[in-house]
């Protein structure tokens, strides 16, 4: 006898990643030497003193035990003071800020904090998974808005005139995770007026802010006087700090809404371990040239991956921020899953495809700046070797 799972995950799929993964790990125990370039998680260290850190903190006495559910004063004020370094604003460290363990988990608690069931939550299409499947754990209902290139951008207008009135929360992330697409502070002040006038709890999703930024300074969606009336920020140290296994994120905006998270935390997780607590406060005190000199990095891989995508005939728009690049597969593809699992299994080389980010990425793929230079370019020498599908690499058995 087996006794059947809960409803609410009758609308939820395992995570697409979760299952491909799943493949690369056996293709690679069967022998092959798989390149994976779908997978956003950095390769890079954190810096020295970081990890440093850690090290000489598990070694006291006292490092072991519970911690609070707000986190160590140390680690808030580190968030407090980056926030004011990297943006601008100005949060209270006591009231204002919640570390969480990654900034994922906070999707799921603000979705359990806000959502009851019957509620709606408009969801980028495309746009991060967890957004919807989040909301369905909630029993809430996701309501897709449409994003199309090059902009990448929600037509508020068009969202005005559908019926709002169930809408409680609306989902934002910019630099826009997959497209790579940057918003403006126009557009900032923009949304935080519209979330305003339409009484929506405004979640801005903000891991990618630092990782190859064009524009002069990085921006937060907390900057514009009344956001905290309608904002929630959630950061991360995953992608801007290498240290996305650590899973260090935090929670911005007003008391209330910190509060009100805090009551569906303190019942999920019994705090962070103290020293990674105590290395990211060191990981957020990092100078502006330590980012930079990762984003060197990521740009040399990034001028080898707009070659490939080329050898493959992928047309990619410029100006993209994040640690991927997005790019419109060529007019004679037309099944984008089939070109995936071709070149995974004849040339080698995985690419994410775009429709896991919902229908408006079919005809896209999605390639990740987490591998080394060297593996950038033997994956495109695989693919050369592939193109057309002469002398292909077979990993069919």
């Amino acid at each position: 006898m087996i006794i059947p799972a809960a409803r609410r995950l009758q609308a939820v799929e395992e995570y697409y990643f979760s299952k491909k993964l799943a493949q690369i790990r056996e293709l690679n125990q069967r022998g092959h030497d798989i390149i994976n370039l779908g997978i956003g998680s950095p390769d890079l260290a954190p810096a020295p003193q970081v990890i440093e850190t850690l090290q000489m903190a598990a070694a006291r006495p006292d490092a072991h035990g519970y911690q609070g559910y707000k986190g160590v004063p140390q680690l808030r004020q580190a968030m407090a003071t980056w926030y004011a370094h990297t943006y601008g604003v100005t949060l209270d460290p006591e009231q204002e800020i919640l570390p969480l363990i990654g900034s994922k988990e906070g999707i799921t608690h603000i979705s359990l904090a806000f959502l009851n069931a019957a509620d709606q939550v408009l969801i980028p299409n495309p746009g991060y998974p967890a957004y919807a499947a989040a909301a369905r754990m909630a029993e809430a209902v996701p309501v897709e808005y449409q994003l199309s290139g090059p902009h990448w951008l929600p037509d508020l207008a068009a969202l005005a005139r559908q019926d709002l009135s169930r809408v409680k929360l609306m989902w934002l992330n910019y630099p826009h995770m997959p497209t790579g697409a940057v918003a403006s502070p126009g557009f900032f002040a923009q949304v935080v007026a519209f979330a305003r006038q339409h009484n929506i709890l405004l979640c801005h999703d903000n891991p990618y802010s630092l990782v190859l930024n064009t524009q002069a300074k990085p921006l937060s969606l907390l900057e514009y006087d009344p956001a905290k009336e309608v904002v929630l920020e959630l950061n991360s140290l995953s992608k801007s700090h290498n240290m996305a296994g650590w899973r260090v994120g935090m929670l911005a905006g007003a008391k209330p809404y910190i509060d009100t998270v805090l009551k569906v935390k303190s019942n999920v997780d019994s705090g962070t371990f103290l020293p990674m607590q105590l290395a990211a406060a060191v990981a957020l005190a990092l100078p502006d040239t330590w980012h930079q000199a990762r984003n060197a990095v990521y740009a040399r891989r990034r001028t080898l991956a707009y070659t490939l995508l080329a050898q493959l005939g992928c047309s990619v728009t410029p100006g993209q921020e994040g640690l991927f690049l997005w790019a419109a597969l060529p007019p004679t593809v037309t099944d984008t899953e089939a070109f995936i699992n071709r070149l995974l299994l004849e040339a080698g080389v995985f690419l994410t495809p775009g429709f896991i980010f919902g229908s408006a990425g079919q005809g896209y793929v999605r390639i990740s700046l987490c591998a080394t230079e060297a593996r950038f370019a033997q994956a495109l020498q695989r693919v050369e070797r592939w193109g057309g599908g002469v002398n292909k690499l077979s990993l069919k058995d």
